[in-house]
């Protein structure tokens, strides 16, 4: 009458096979991307810079970036859409579009205000774990 959930090494953090895949996981990317079976998405690189810059303390920069970012994801991961965990995560990604264009403005225009730099961390946490979820559910 009554069902539960067990992993099959009785432990919650999963099985011995699952941990080690996910700990190849970034291998295996890595050996995809160099055998040329996958391909460095540009909104990846433009995550990076933007991410670099916010630890960097450089906030227009940041806006600027994460703006770029933003959109090239939206563009980019349309192609993705049949992976479930992306394609729930594309309308939080296109909900953000006008705030991180409004920041964008607001740095080439001076300083952004603490704010603007709230949503622009924000919006950026959002293209990271869309790329996340893209890498996560990739079979190379």
């Amino acid at each position: 009458s009554a069902a539960r959930d067990v992993s099959p090494a009785g432990r919650s953090g999963g099985s011995r096979r699952a941990r080690r895949d996910a700990a190849l996981r970034p291998q295996e990317r890595l050996a995809a991307l160099l055998s040329g079976r996958d391909a460095v998405l540009a909104c990846e690189e433009m995550a990076l810079r933007a991410r670099t810059d916010l630890v960097s303390a450089r906030p227009r920069e940041a806006a600027l970036q994460a703006h770029l970012a933003l959109e090239a994801a939206v563009a980019e991961l349309q192609a993705f859409r049949e992976e479930r965990a992306v394609a729930e995560r594309l309308p939080d990604l296109e909900a953000r579009r006008d705030r991180l264009a409004a920041a964008a403005n607001e740095a080439l225009h001076g300083g952004p205000s603490e704010a603007t730099m709230t949503a622009v961390e924000e919006g950026l946490r959002a293209v990271e774990s869309a790329l996340r979820a893209r890498a996560a559910n990739a079979r190379y």
